[in-house]
């Protein structure tokens, strides 16, 4: 499984580098959010480090616009526009399931509905073009340097750990919505 080839690239790495991405993720916005709210703040919806939406994002974009990497103005606009298209559809799945979005954007202008707004988008631009120029190379950098033995077991008990944590974490947000 972990050598089938998909988008050009191993499943091993596929899965390495989706995991190092929410762990980033999660740890820049818990980071972010604790500055902010003046306390530690856990942005993830699991209890572990890790937010998928931004393996999910940054892999997404990754693929779909690796061709547009020499051009960066264009890298810039198609990313701010591609990334923003995964939040808010990352929106509509939430208020779907649980009813609500777990993040508020109404205090900020040029918002849409408070789950959009433009500042992001501007964000969503310059960290595809950090995603691009710098910390792609730096995560398959690193991603490499793991023995394939020991990363195939450590990428087993990771996923093993943060699917059985997500299915705790969506129980729990069920529960708490019937009572």
């Amino acid at each position: 499984m972990w050598e089938k080839v998909i988008f050009g690239y191993q499943v091993y790495d596929i899965v390495l580098w989706f995991l190092t991405y929410s762990i980033l993720g999660w740890a820049v916005e818990s980071l972010y959010m604790s500055f902010c709210n003046r306390k530690l703040t856990n942005r993830g919806f699991t209890k572990g480090p890790i937010c998928p939406i931004y393996g999910v994002g940054a892999l997404t974009v990754y693929f779909v616009l690796q061709s547009y990497s020499s051009n960066k103005v264009l890298l810039f606009i198609l990313g701010a526009a591609f990334a923003t298209l995964i939040e808010w559809i990352t929106a509509k799945i939430m208020i779907s399931i649980f009813h609500e979005v777990w993040w508020d954007y109404q205090n900020k202008p040029f918002n849409y509905k408070g789950i959009l707004c433009l500042e992001s988008t501007i964000a969503w631009g310059f960290y595809t073009l950090l995603l691009f120029g710098v910390l792609h190379k730096i995560v398959t950098g690193i991603a490499s340097r793991i023995p394939f033995a020991i990363g195939h077991i450590l990428l087993t008990i990771l996923l093993i750990v943060f699917l059985i944590d997500f299915i705790h974490a969506l129980y729990l947000e069920k529960k708490n919505m019937q009572d």
